[in-house]
């Protein structure tokens, strides 16, 4: 028996304790474990109940995932460890009873299936997330689920992965009951008084449910349209609802058969791999070298925001979402009214939605102290300035506040482009100033890019990094140049899909392709939805450090001078019928082939393949380049940040772990193919040509970058 498997009893009553912090995650040897201590018990003349419990603060939070992520990537078998435990404990002649305290996940809720009786605290939660890694459950669970909720319950459960409460779950059949006092004694007398009398009662054999229901085609139809909509070109959802639904027609025996050979599916998949990767990418980028647990951190109990426009508020929004008070500043009275009703309308808007009541949104808004004076801020632990994309602005701003800011308060700038480091060298303290780069809207988008200077203080950095958890975002820590991490790739995959266009592609097409690819929206509809003076000024901001003959995009000026800078105009690339819906503008079409005839640009058929490879493959270029210079820390810091600031797709783990899928050398080779048809600008960054040719990956780099 192994050290995470305790045995004891309670005079009749076996308890068998899963104690492997910090989730009592199912790694190999566990289930073997827990199968040696049912048969323990069952071979004991003395007990004539068996409770399964975990230890800390959960059940079992789920399977080993990065045992998942070697079976994925190919580099070992899958284990057989639980579906053996789970068939064990089902032919247990002894009742066997689950107490559920914590999650009960994945893994964790195919093993608490497999009893014969659960009981869980109120506070439970419940559910098969396995989706969300593009999986299945692969231990029974779509076979056993359903025979507690019904088909349709558990294809929604297992399909969607969301978790449950306890009491819904009570409610749904899947528990038999709620304890409400210590959760091992409870468990103890439900054992005594319940489970014993009655005896073993096997989930497998439970086949009322699987039967009989007259709405069950027609739900199962409404839930596969809404998983197309939400989890767009994912196939797990689809396993799990087909596998859920073989319960109807299939034996027992033969549906955890179908199961495995749909779980076989999914394990194998690039999308799986993908998934993983971002699952414990999200965990790495917090992990910065230099920033321990030691690092001293500075504790955040007033903010101040500079600027009520869109990103101003919507920043103020974050930080009082969070319980922060905000000292709200304007130049203005006007200005200010205005980014306060503005605040106030969204949040409106939530309430009708039903997702917070009127009283919430006034104690929200009730911690916001609007301002006009800069002597307002001087007691905020953080200070966040989101005016004007404009150095010279920025500069003015910083060398005010140097002026009122208490001496350990951090300075913090929203700029998406501009030189953290010039910034900063506009006030007495630069080791107090980062750059934390939200994205709009900034109450919505998960990325927030901290930008370090040179003299960044590592307090700082180690404060940002906690204080982005605290305000629901995922924070990447980035190094400073123009554009910084994302929108130093995004700028050259825009110009790459302009540049499609003006050789004959059309602007639908363009789209499309990203749109099929899995991106939130592809580049002319983001661009529309950016604005296109924004985009239009930053490129004024780079234009004049560009090397000599390098290609720029030509539409974009035409459409700024003609007044078309998108959805704010109802005219960009698209034309905007009803504020948002986008139509195809035969306007643009020509103007793009009078532009592309008057640069004697020769417009021609392209390719899906040359528009999706000439996309993605400028970003992985890029990418490699972030890399080489330090901009990005590891790879996988690109991957969660266009994950969660650019809509690149989670079934494809980033751009970076996407080249990786495809191959590096297949990769370099289309770069170098491009370089020699396009032009300089397409010149294959030195460190995917290095690993190309070792035939190694960006994943690879950074495991041995970190050693």
């Amino acid at each position: 028996m192994c050290e995470q498997i305790d045995y004891t009893t309670d005079d009749d009553v076996a308890v068998i304790t899963i104690d492997n912090p910090p989730v009592n995650a199912l790694k190999r040897g566990i289930a073997s474990s827990i199968a040696d201590s049912i048969n323990k018990a069952n071979s004991d003349d003395s007990i004539t109940g068996i409770i399964l419990i975990g230890s800390g603060r959960t059940f079992v939070a789920g399977a080993d995932i990065a045992e998942l992520g070697q079976v994925a990537a190919g580099t070992i078998e899958m284990s057989d460890e639980l579906p053996s435990l789970l068939a064990t404990i089902e032919a247990s002649e002894k009742p066997v009873v689950v107490a559920i305290h914590g999650n009960c996940l994945g893994g964790g809720m195919e093993l608490a299936l497999a009893c014969h009786y659960r009981v869980a605290v109120p506070d439970a939660q419940l559910g098969q997330p396995e989706v969300k890694i593009g999986l299945i459950p692969g231990a029974h669970g779509t076979q056993r689920l359903p025979r507690l909720c019904g088909i349709a319950k558990a294809a929604e459960l297992c399909a969607v992965g969301n978790s449950i409460s306890a009491p819904q779950a009570l409610e749904l059949g899947i528990l038999d009951s709620l304890i409400e006092t210590d959760l091992l004694s409870g468990a103890i007398d439900y054992t005594r008084n319940t489970a014993i009398p009655a005896g073993p009662r096997k989930t497998s054999e439970l086949n009322d449910l699987l039967a009989g229901d007259p709405d069950l085609e027609s739900s199962l139809t409404t839930l596969r349209e809404n998983i197309a909509r939400k989890a767009r070109g994912q196939i797990a959802p689809g396993k799990a609802i087909e596998a859920v639904a073989l319960a109807a027609t299939l034996s027992f025996e033969e549906g955890i058969a179908s199961e495995r050979e749909l779980f076989q599916q999914c394990i194998t998949s690039p999308q799986c791999q993908g998934l993983i990767h971002s699952f414990f990418g999200h965990r790495a980028v917090s992990k910065i070298p230099g920033i321990t647990s030691d690092t001293p951190r500075q504790t955040i109990e007033q903010a101040a925001v500079i600027g009520a426009g869109t990103m101003g508020g919507g920043i103020t929004t974050t930080y009082i979402n969070a319980g922060i008070p905000v000292t709200l500043k304007e130049i203005d009275q006007a200005s200010l009214d205005k980014g306060l009703a503005r605040i106030r309308d969204n949040y409106m808007r939530s309430v009708k939605r039903g997702r917070f009541t009127e009283t919430e949104v006034e104690e929200r808004l009730a911690l916001i102290t609007p301002t006009l004076e800069y002597a307002d801020l001087s007691t905020a632990d953080i200070i966040v300035e989101a005016v004007f994309e404009s150095l010279d602005l920025k500069t003015k701003v910083f060398s005010q506040l140097d002026k009122v800011a208490k001496p350990n308060a951090i300075l913090a700038s929203n700029t998406s482009t501009l030189d953290i480091d010039k910034i900063a060298s506009s006030t007495s303290r630069p080791e107090r100033v980062i750059g934390h780069h939200f994205f709009s809207p900034a109450n919505i988008m998960k990325l927030l890019e901290i930008v370090r200077g040179k003299e960044t203080a590592d307090d700082v950095i180690a404060t940002s990094i906690d204080l982005a958890k605290r305000l629901r975002k995922v924070g990447v820590l980035v190094g400073n140049c123009f554009g910084f991490l994302g929108n130093r790739m995004f700028m050259p995959y825009l110009a790459e899909a302009e540049f499609l266009v003006e050789e004959g592609a059309s602007i639908t097409q363009v789209d499309k392709v990203l749109y099929d690819f899995g991106m939130a929206m592809g580049p002319f509809a983001v661009a529309d939805l950016a604005g296109i003076d924004v985009g239009w000024r930053i490129e004024q901001e780079v234009k004049e450090s560009l090397p000599a003959g390098m290609r720029r995009p030509l539409v974009t000026t035409k459409l700024y001078e003609a007044d078309r800078y998108g959805q704010k105009t109802g005219t960009g690339w698209y034309r905007y019928e009803d504020g948002r819906t986008a139509v195809a503008d035969t306007e643009v079409d020509a103007l793009v082939l009078e532009t592309a005839t008057a640069a004697g640009i020769e417009q021609r058929t392209v390719t899906d393949e040359e528009i999706l490879e000439r996309t993605i493959y400028t970003l992985v270029n890029e990418g490699a380049r972030l890399l080489q210079d330090g901009i990005a820390l590891r790879s996988v810091d690109i991957d969660i940040a266009y994950l969660n600031g650019y809509g690149f797709p989670a079934v494809r783990g980033g751009p970076m772990k996407y080249a990786d899928m495809v191959g590096l050398p297949a990769v370099c080779d289309r770069v170098k193919a491009y370089h020699d048809a396009q032009g300089f600008w397409w010149e294959p960054a030195p460190l995917l040509v290095e690993l190309a040719e070792a035939g190694s990956t960006f994943s690879e780099y950074d495991r041995q970058q970190a050693q």
